[in-house]
């Protein structure tokens, strides 16, 4: 029998059961469309979007730090005073009713670097975030593809499953029919219904399984599944394990969110050590005092100030806090070397996982085409009585056991495929062909990354 991947199971297969895992169906959701869905409302994906675009804005805080400040203050007052004695000049009831305004600015010169370095730390954690986000995109796009292949091999189980316990209800049947002309004994008939109870059984389990896979294409993608159209394993998958882990190496987004983080903590200990320097300020004040009294007055004033300050001691506060950043930018640069080594051997398992489904495919395929064949064969030596009923029985057991073993490597070569791009980074939207238009990430940041003001978040 040639297999043709998640194809309808060939004729030899079908001769007894015309269903197979992936065979055609028409006006039937395709995988690209279920995955559409997910990519759209999925509200764990959409969550960490949203965490993105708030990490965005670390940026233009940053940037804040060469920004001038800008405050504007008025005072008003009420004031009674009543003096005797003394000379007359000096003597009476007095009422004031002060006014104070002021416009102050302050613009940083120079903070010791700080800005620069928090302006570094701010972009690498947005590429980092950039990366979490496609890993949790990566993760749905896993979740959504294995949720819609369970559900095809669960179904075709079942249909399998159903076509058994009516195949076996027959053979019941056929076996009472002869035990009352006394061509089989009462065992040939107890075989019978045990195995029919059996079928039962794996039906009912076999339905259970089904209403969970179904349950889990919800949770992923928002509604439960309808028709299901057939699919192929993904394509652009490496041609080694090598090439596997290399790719892995290079483009899992696990490993670059780990680099970007290791560089955040780099310039964290620039940021930290900046509190070490020196920092100059322009401080500019505008002000105007309006005295109304028994004589109004007012007086106007401007003043401009460069404030230096050298910090000298600071209690060893901040040399504490740069040995921790320190450690800190340590620790990430390990959980890198970690990173690179968990995505070497997760893709070695992955690639390994996918040569076994496909040789499972090969192996499973053979076996369905004996079983066939030796059932054939063991149901006319019944029929000459050099074979029992228990025998037909077995035969059929075997052939149902290879055919439930084919549609499960079916099912499993699907998801390798899945888990291989999963690991060499290419199980985003983009690169699947997803007929959805894809999450632009620098539209946010370019939006805010220069924004003086304003707390709309606008578009998304």
């Amino acid at each position: 029998m040639s297999r043709s991947r998640f194809g309808v199971l060939t004729a030899a297969v079908a001769s007894s059961l015309c269903v197979g895992l992936f065979g055609g169906l028409a006006n039937a959701e395709t995988l690209s469309e279920a995955l559409a869905k997910a990519y759209l409302s999925n509200p764990t994906l959409l969550a960490a979007r949203a965490r993105l675009r708030a990490i965005d804005e670390g940026v233009p805080e940053a940037v804040s730090g060469w920004r001038p400040t800008v405050s504007l203050n008025y005072d008003v007052g009420k004031s009674y005073s009543d003096t005797s004695g003394g000379s007359s000049s000096g003597s009476g009831a007095q009422n004031r009713s002060p006014r104070t305004g002021s416009l102050s600015l302050d613009q940083n010169v120079y903070r010791g670097g700080r800005t620069q370095s928090a302006i570094r730390r701010a972009e690498q954690d947005v590429l980092a975030e950039r990366a979490r986000l496609a890993t949790t995109e990566q993760q749905i796009m896993l979740d959504g593809g294995t949720a819609f292949v369970d559900v095809l091999r669960d179904e075709a189980v079942l249909k399998l499953n159903q076509n058994n316990e009516r195949v076996l209800r027959r053979q019941l049947e056929a076996t009472r029919d002869r035990f009352q002309v006394g061509e089989v004994t009462r065992t040939d008939v107890a075989q019978a219904e045990s195995r029919l109870a059996r079928a039962t059984a794996e039906r009912i389990q076999s339905e259970g399984t089904l209403a969970q896979s179904r349950a889990a294409y919800q949770d992923v993608m928002g509604d439960f599944p309808g028709t299901l159209e057939p699919t192929k394993p993904l394509g652009d998958v490496p041609t080694s394990q090598k090439d596997a882990v290399n790719q892995a190496r290079a483009r899992s987004p696990e490993v670059i969110t780990a680099r970007f983080t290791e560089r955040a903590a780099a310039a964290d200990i620039d940021v930290v050590r900046g509190e070490l320097y020196p920092t100059l300020n322009l401080e500019g004040d505008l002000a105007r005092n309006n005295d109304t009294s028994s004589t109004d007055s007012r007086r106007d004033a401007a003043s401009i100030t460069a404030r230096f300050s050298l910090p000298l001691y600071q209690a060893g506060g901040v040399s504490a806090r740069i040995r921790a950043a320190k450690q800190t930018h340590s620790q990430r640069r390990k959980e890198l070397d970690a990173a690179i080594r968990t995505v070497i051997a997760s893709a070695t398992s992955a690639w390994e996982n996918y040569q076994t489904a496909v040789a499972q495919i090969k192996a499973f395929s053979a076996e369905v085409r004996s079983a066939t064949i030796a059932l054939e064969g063991v149901r006319q030596e019944a029929q000459v009585g050099s074979r029992t009923v228990l025998d037909v029985l077995d035969a059929e057991q075997e052939l149902l056991d290879a055919r439930v073993s084919l549609v499960r490597a079916q099912r499993d070569e699907a998801v390798s495929t899945f888990s291989v791009r999963q690991q060499i980074g290419t199980l985003v939207a983009a690169r699947l062909g997803l007929s959805v238009p894809t999450y632009d990430f620098e539209a946010y940041y370019k939006k805010v990354r220069n924004k003086w003001f304003g707390w709309g978040i606008g578009g998304k």
